[in-house]
């Protein structure tokens, strides 16, 4: 009499079983909804390259300006704040965009409190995220539409910051994670460029302005020695393009100029790789943990002792109106 086949026997043919009818399954195609990436808000004055820049970043056209007869539609010059959203996709993963553009940020002649509307957009993002936090009913998955990094772009003076950058970013850093970047950076020497880099850390520092990646959140030793190389490069010398050229046989996104062709992505001629990283790879996470631990907390502390949770029917609770934040200049104490 033969024994009987045993468990680890049975165990063997079962796995058989499935290596061969596995290939014979029909495929099964899933939709699956567009991940949502954090809002981005590119601010400075017109003539930038902010929607150049928007589109190098993301290869696509997020910028929203159309062309006929090969010319550009000219952007008006207004602090009207607007904001395009776009799906594209990249080996099979879709990736939900917002770009919300400044397109005539400081452009007026007189630019009193020309910081306002941009202020104000973002802090109306907290706020709608605040008042669908405080639902009783609330959704499992609340939209969020708030913005994670504003790369703030510096003209390419050689110089140093304008009172305007420098009133505007004090006020910035309170409420958003901001990366600053030189703009256009191909109009500089590389020597012009590291000694304008220089003078931008040291204005930054003399005024108190706390750019990204902060220096007091670093969570360990292996944070702190990544950020320290980011900080040493901030603001990033960075250009823009889109359209791509030959370059050694190879087709490369880049810039013609009469001296020869300047590479995007090519880190001697411009730092735009160590941008795109910062924003959509290594510092994701670290930007939108951030933006909801420390900023949006902030927004969140600040409003809930203005105001008293007054029942408004079973479903939802009401806020007090929001009260205009005063400047670091209007009020007591150290910035936030």
């Amino acid at each position: 009499m033969g024994e009987k086949p045993g468990k680890a026997s049975w165990r063997r043919w079962d796995s058989l079983l499935i290596l061969v009818l596995l290939p014979l399954l029909p495929r099964v195609s899933c939709t699956h909804t567009p991940a949502l990436h954090p809002p981005l808000l590119p601010t400075g004055q017109s003539g930038l390259g902010k929607s150049t820049m928007v589109d190098t970043l993301f290869k696509s056209k997020l910028s929203g300006r159309s062309s006929s007869g090969g010319r550009q539609q000219p952007i008006p010059k207004t602090v009207c704040i607007h904001s395009i959203s776009h799906v594209i996709e990249e080996k099979g993963v879709k990736l939900k965009l917002t770009v919300t553009d400044t397109p005539g940020f400081g452009d007026q002649i007189n630019n009193d409190r020309c910081w306002e509307p941009i202020l104000s957009f973002i802090n109306q993002q907290y706020e709608g995220y605040l008042r669908e936090e405080i639902l009783i009913n609330r959704q499992r998955h609340i939209p969020d539409s708030r913005v994670h990094t504003c790369v703030y772009f510096v003209p390419p003076t050689g110089h140093w910051l304008r009172p305007l950058d420098l009133e505007f970013l004090q006020r910035l850093c309170r409420v958003v994670n901001v990366v600053p970047v030189i703009a256009r950076a191909d109009s500089l020497t590389l020597d012009e460029r590291e000694d304008f880099r220089r003078q931008i850390q040291r204005d930054l520092q003399a005024h108190g302005v706390s750019v990204y990646p902060q220096k007091n959140l670093d969570e360990d030793a292996d944070d702190r020695l990544l950020n320290d190389k980011i900080r040493a490069k901030i603001p990033f010398a960075v250009v823009g393009a889109d359209r791509e050229y030959e370059v050694n046989g190879k087709m490369v996104l880049g810039r013609k100029t009469n001296w020869g062709i300047i590479e995007v992505e090519n880190m001697a001629h411009c730092e735009f790789p160590l941008l795109r990283d910062l924003l959509i790879r290594s510092h994701l996470q670290d930007l939108k943990d951030i933006t909801h631990n420390i900023h949006y907390e902030n927004y969140r502390v600040q409003r809930l002792n203005q105001s008293h949770l007054l029942a408004h029917g079973p479903e939802w609770a009401t806020l007090s109106p929001v009260q205009p934040q005063p400047g670091p200049d209007e009020e007591d104490g150290d910035n936030l």
